[in-house]
C-alpha cells in the first residue's frame, strides 16, 4: 500500500492511502499541536515493529476507520460487514498499536532517547504476553521516526511525505468471502 502524507493548510495533515484493492482513501488530521502528525507516528512504528494488526495493517486489510473516506475506487459488497470483523479481530492490535505509536511520538516530539522503558510498560498495560522488542528494535523505530520527522518539517510546498506500508503487514480477521450465487430467473407464466 502507497500511503502519502501532505501537511494542511493551517495544521494537521492528510493522508492518502492507495490499497491494492484499487481503493483509495483519505483521512484528515487534526494533529496541530505537535509538529510530527500522529498518524505518520503511526505508520513508522507499525511497520518497524512489524504491527499488523495495527490500525495500517487493518486499513490495508480493507478495514474503515470512522476518520477514513473513500476518494476513488470501489468498495466490495460486503466492505462494512468486512471492516468491522477486522476492526473486531484487531481491537487489541490496534490498543497497543496506538499505545506504542504513542511513546514513540512522545519521545521524537521531544527529541528524547529512544523510549525503550516506556515501550515496555505500555506494552504491560495491555497484554499479559511478554514484550516482544529489545532495545534495537525500539531504536530503529525512533531513528526511522526521528529521519521523517526531520523531511516532513522541510517538506516543499505542495509536496507529500511518501511512506510504502509492505504487504506482508495486512491485518488478517478478515471472513473469507464467498461468491453469491446467481439465482435462477424466475420463470412467469
Amino acid at each position: 500500500m502507497r500511503v502519502l502524507f501532505h501537511p494542511r493548510p493551517g495544521g494537521g495533515s492528510r493522508v492518502v492511502l492507495h490499497r491494492e484493492d484499487r481503493v483509495v482513501l483519505e483521512m484528515l488530521s487534526y494533529d496541530r499541536k505537535y509538529r510530527i502528525p500522529h498518524d505518520l507516528a503511526h505508520a513508522v512504528t507499525e511497520r518497524e515493529l512489524g504491527l499488523s494488526s495495527g490500525v495500517f495493517g487493518c486499513l490495508a486489510a480493507g478495514a474503515l476507520f470512522s476518520s477514513a473516506t473513500v476518494v476513488s475506487g470501489t468498495l466490495r459488497h460486503d466492505a462494512k460487514a468486512r471492516s468491522q470483523a477486522i476492526l473486531r479481530a484487531n481491537r487489541t492490535g490496534i490498543a497497543l498499536a496506538e499505545s506504542l505509536a504513542g511513546v514513540l511520538h512522545d519521545a521524537v516530539e521531544h527529541h528524547r532517547i529512544a523510549p525503550l522503558t516506556e515501550a515496555r510498560e505500555a506494552w504491560g498495560v495491555l497484554s499479559e504476553h511478554p514484550f516482544p522488542y529489545g532495545e534495537c528494535e525500539i531504536r530503529r523505530a525512533h531513528s526511522t521516526l526521528t529521519r521523517l520527522a526531520a523531511a516532513w518539517t522541510h517538506l516543499p510546498p505542495g509536496e507529500g511525505l511518501k511512506f510504502e506500508w509492505p504487504r506482508r503487514l495486512t491485518a488478517s480477521g478478515a471472513p473469507v468471502s464467498v461468491p453469491r450465487q446467481r439465482q435462477a430467473p424466475r420463470r412467469v407464466r
